[in-house]
């Protein structure tokens, strides 16, 4: 068994694993907040700035802030936003680097059952956000296999290999989303399920890239050469590969989002 932690720690790969994804119900996510241009958002849990390059996109900000634990991760993000109107620090989810009132926006892409103690997080989010801003976050609903590697995952129990979730994975539940929400005072609360999908040339890409997330890798990291091929094989056998060798895998991720009261 494998106790080990997630770890962020190569912006490359999570970019060809998570980058993607996120980015895939990030832009649902983003037609669902309809936000106006022109605002100062905040990133929270940032990572290489997957869901930030969204916001610049899409949603023209007059700027943005991220803040992330992982070093490596933050110079993905500063890389690719030189030159724009962004600051991106080292750091978790409370205490928040910022002053009171400092956001319209205060988003958490895909973050928020990493957080030790997400009531604490939220609040945060809040403490950020002026008055009549949105805080809003989106998380894979990993206890209902919308998690991108759930097939995979199911395999890695059925040989015995501990799959490693993230500490608060209660959070991306819709029910619990919506709790922390309105514990946290915030008004106008919605909720919604964004489905996804991804679609692979090939089943050893799909394998390839899927075996990239932080959490499979370590899972894997002490696993034999025999137990990997048979994994290998079973998920292959799970999965639903077309005609023309192509994987369509699915997804899908709970949000929630509320208006800091006046």
């Amino acid at each position: 068994m494998n106790d080990r932690p997630i770890v962020f720690d190569d912006g490359d790969s999570y970019e060809k694993m998570m980058g993607v994804w996120s980015r895939s119900v990030g832009g649902l996510f983003i037609d669902w907040l309809n936000p106006a241009a022109g605002l100062r958002w905040a990133d929270i849990g940032c990572g290489t700035g997957a869901f930030s390059q969204l916001v610049f996109d899409r949603c023209a900000p007059a700027r943005l802030d991220g803040v992330d634990p992982s070093n490596e991760q933050l110079d993905y993000a500063r890389k690719r936003f030189a030159g724009k109107q962004t600051a991106f620090v080292q750091g978790g989810a409370y205490p928040l680097p910022w002053p009171d009132d400092s956001f319209d926006l205060a988003i958490m892409a895909l973050v928020i059952f990493f957080v030790p103690d997400p009531a604490k997080g939220v609040a945060e989010m809040v403490r950020v956000t002026r008055p009549g801003g949105v805080v809003a976050a989106y998380a894979w609903d990993v206890l209902g296999e919308g998690f991108p590697t759930a097939a995979l995952q199911t395999e890695m129990r059925a040989h015995g290999i501990k799959v490693v979730l993230p500490p608060s994975v209660e959070a991306s539940r819709l029910e619990r989303m919506r709790d922390l929400w309105e514990c946290a005072g915030l008004v106008d609360l919605e909720t919604r399920v964004f489905p996804t999908h991804r679609v692979f040339e090939s089943f050893e890409q799909f394998w390839d890239i899927s075996i990239m997330s932080s959490s499979t890798r370590a899972a894997l990291a002490d696993v034999d050469a025999a137990t990997r091929d048979d994994l290998k094989a079973a998920l292959r056998a799970r999965v639903k590969i077309d005609s023309g060798g192509r994987v369509d895998a699915r997804a899908h991720a709970n949000a929630a989002r509320g208006r800091k009261a006046h």
